[in-house]
């Protein structure tokens, strides 16, 4: 790591040296989740310059905590798996989380809103088993932002991964969600719930989409922790 070290031979001075560099670990939480293209991985951490997560990838394949292997299927693209090393991870980037979750104020937390990242992570979270076994499409309207941030769409086919999309799809709209992002980002991370904030949020569409919505969406996975006070 290019990075000055701890000079300490305390192995969490030596761990630390390697993951308590800017972004690495919510880089880690990315790839922990699933996230194994470059591109994929930017949408994880849009705040992140390509150049810094070009440089942090390569410094974890370094350390050894990931492989990255070209695809033969896309000339040029590569895909970033966790090694061995990278899997026993795992546990510690979970608690880094269940602790945030648990010891970090909600006003603090709720500060910090991205549309973009809270739309990626309900995506890739959202549990498809409530909906009918058609194509389902959700579309979400922030009303507090601006016309280019504001509108959202998932599109939920039971036999595809879930999409997420930017423009109109094209499809027809089961259920419109419309409601502000601070509304949707506590429900999703598990402080209030859809029933709760029913006059800050509007459903509009298929009934049964929309009564089962606390079911089907994606939650964050921190999200059954109790938030504690210090």
């Amino acid at each position: 790591m290019s990075q000055p070290g701890y000079k300490q031979f305390c192995p969490v001075a030596m761990a630390a040296e390697v993951l308590c560099t800017r972004w690495t670990m919510v880089l880690m939480r990315e790839l922990i989740a699933g996230s194994t293209r470059f591109n994929d991985l930017r949408r994880g951490v849009p705040k992140m310059s390509p150049s810094l997560l070009s440089h942090r990838l390569k410094d974890l394949e370094e350390a050894g905590i990931i492989r990255r292997k070209p695809l033969r299927s896309e000339k040029g693209v590569f895909e970033y798996t966790l090694t061995g090393a990278g899997e026993d991870l795992r546990p510690v980037v979970e608690a880094f989380g269940f602790w945030g979750q648990k010891w970090v104020q909600s006003s603090l937390s709720l500060k910090n809103l991205d549309p973009s990242l809270l739309m990626w992570d309900m995506r890739r979270n959202l549990n498809p088993e409530p909906l009918p076994g058609t194509r389902t499409v959700v579309e979400f309207l922030y009303s507090d932002l601006p016309s280019t941030k504001n509108r959202w769409w998932l599109v939920i086919d039971p036999h595809e991964d879930v999409d997420l999309c930017w423009s109109d799809p094209g499809f027809d709209v089961d259920l419109f969600v419309t409601t502000d992002l601070r509304t949707m980002t506590a429900i999703w991370m598990g402080l209030t719930t859809v029933r709760r904030e029913k006059e800050n949020i509007t459903l509009l569409g298929d009934r049964a989409v929309a009564s089962s919505m606390q079911k089907w969406l994606g939650l964050s996975p921190f999200a059954v922790e109790k938030k504690r006070v210090p």
